[in-house]
């Protein structure tokens, strides 16, 4: 079952939560536009069904409602910023815009983070660098939930990588994936609506393939992009995420990372601090004319979108699902599952609030 709800109706009440932790007013906003781009782009696993998750870990004392976010170490191109324990929705963006404004001046900026929490789709993030005229890369490290190749360990996370690149008059080119078959996010959908996962989103805890969404916790894994015969992929993907976002800037690694959940205590022995992501804003006229580069984008997309199709289906540019979801939802509506708004309810009663 699911209840729809308009989307200024769920921002109100997602920043009165977050200001209810005691984020000051323009981080509470951008908290929930970040979170809420998710809802929006159909990406439900990500939006506000985490909400929950960021109050739990808020009152665990994992996250700093009033970050001191700032740069420690830069270059004219490149920077290293620290979180302070904030909201990764209030730090993604804020480290995002330190590599927009170091691309304005030397035609690229790219920016390691530490210390922060879980930031939301990446795509967001990317997404930012797209009004500049520039091509916007953004990726994070996670909670240790998947196991590498022939391995029974999990060590790294979803570890999603997000692409966003301007067209001129086709809509913007957005890739925003995990480098996992499934996200995490995904099994807690099938969990809620008590259904099987697909064959090669999981293994249980002796390597097999399961299609139980219940594998994770009873010491199963998720498996890397890739599936049975092509794993090795994934696991490059996601070990070059973790090493750009963390140990490129200090975050924790590998299974050092902080898990997302607040009954789970972080490693005793940290290698770093907090999550760590991973910016790039490059500048399309530090290539070519930027015209004369979404000229040929638009042609790029058009090419393709135009290919033949395999009969009964239609060939898709990256963000072409998003991007109709988010016009949809926009007008009619965003529907959550019944668990998700139940979780919502509870979160407003903490904090004296309505849904």
């Amino acid at each position: 079952m699911t209840s729809t709800f308009s989307y200024n109706h769920l921002f109100s009440f997602t920043e009165s939560v977050f200001k209810s932790m005691g984020c000051p007013d323009d981080d509470a906003t951008l908290a929930t536009e970040t979170l809420l781009s998710a809802d929006l782009r159909g990406i439900d696993s990500h939006g506000v069904a985490r909400l929950i998750g960021y109050v739990r870990l808020w009152e665990a004392g994992r996250i700093n409602a009033t970050p001191r976010v700032g740069v420690t170490y830069e270059t004219p191109s490149t920077a290293v910023v620290d979180g302070d324990g904030g909201l990764g929705l209030v730090v993604g963006p804020k480290a995002m815009q330190v590599a927009i404004e170091k691309a304005q001046q030397a035609g690229t900026g790219w920016v390691s983070v530490r210390n922060s929490n879980h930031f939301g789709i990446a795509g967001y993030h990317a997404m930012k660098a797209l009004p500049h005229d520039m091509i916007g890369l953004a990726m994070t490290n996670a909670s240790p939930l998947v196991a590498p190749t022939h391995s029974l360990d999990r060590l790294l996370g979803t570890n999603p990588i997000a692409v966003a690149i301007p067209a001129g008059d086709q809509p913007d080119f957005v890739a925003d994936f995990a480098t996992t078959t499934a996200a995490n996010g995904k099994l807690e959908i099938l969990q809620r609506k008590n259904q099987p996962a697909p064959a090669g989103w999981i293994q249980d805890k002796d390597g097999h393939t399961s299609t139980n969404p219940n594998e994770l916790k009873d010491g199963g894994a998720l498996q890397p992009l890739g599936g049975e015969t092509g794993s090795h992929k994934g696991y490059c993907l996601g070990s070059v995420v973790d090493i750009f976002s963390a140990v490129l800037s200090g975050a924790n690694y590998g299974p050092w990372v902080p898990p997302f959940v607040a009954f789970l205590q972080p490693p005793a022995d940290p290698v770093g601090q907090g999550i760590g992501h991973f910016f790039g804003a490059m500048r399309v006229d530090a290539f070519r004319p930027a015209a004369e580069f979404k000229a040929h984008m638009d042609n790029w997309i058009t090419t393709f979108r135009n290919a033949r199709a395999v009969p009964g289906q239609q060939v898709l540019i990256p963000g072409d699902p998003e991007r109709e979801t988010a016009a949809h939802r926009l007008l009619d509506g965003i529907p959550l599952l019944t668990p998700v708004v139940q979780d919502l309810e509870t979160v407003g009663k903490k904090f004296g609030l309505s849904l």
